[in-house]
């Protein structure tokens, strides 16, 4: 997705992200005082490893705190509708070249599938899938080579 129109989330990824941010903004942020606190009574801040570790993580968690509001504030958020094509959002049903039978959720990495393959829409096969319909070939180039598969089935994600 273009940078404006923002991250499309599944409702549900929107929820467990609401609810990281939720928990990290709270008891994150009392958990790591509470670390920063302890440190700082161990002495001479210029040697305390504690001390060091516990303001590096806080940066991380602080980072983390940004980065999620900045897709919650940003996320396109809704199910995806029943169409003929790959779109983002879709599970697709593809056949590789050893006959092997896979499902592949096309979307942004937020979104989890337990059970099936997650191919990000920037990724090589979640761009060569996007706006593929049953029964087309699509080939993309990977690391390990080119990979040709088939569509089987397209079918929008219910979770």
């Amino acid at each position: 997705m273009s940078a404006d129109r923002g991250t499309w989330l599944t409702p549900a990824a929107y929820e467990k992200l609401k609810a990281e941010l939720e928990y990290l903004t709270t008891e994150g942020r009392r958990k790591i005082e509470e670390r920063i606190s302890e440190a700082r009574d161990h002495g001479d801040l210029r040697e305390n490893a504690e001390y060091d570790t516990a303001k590096n993580d806080q940066g991380m968690m602080e980072a983390r705190i940004r980065q999620l509001k900045h897709l919650l504030d940003t996320a396109e958020v809704r199910q995806v509708e029943h169409s003929d094509e790959v779109q983002i959002g879709s599970v697709v049903t593809i056949i590789d070249a050893d006959g092997d039978e896979m499902d592949v959720f096309v979307a942004p990495a937020e979104n989890k599938a337990p059970g099936m393959m997650l191919a990000s829409p920037d990724s090589p096969l979640g761009a060569a899938l996007l706006g593929a319909s049953e029964g087309d070939q699509v080939s993309y180039e990977a690391p390990a080579g080119t990979f040709t598969l088939t569509v089987v089935a397209v079918r929008p994600f219910e979770g």
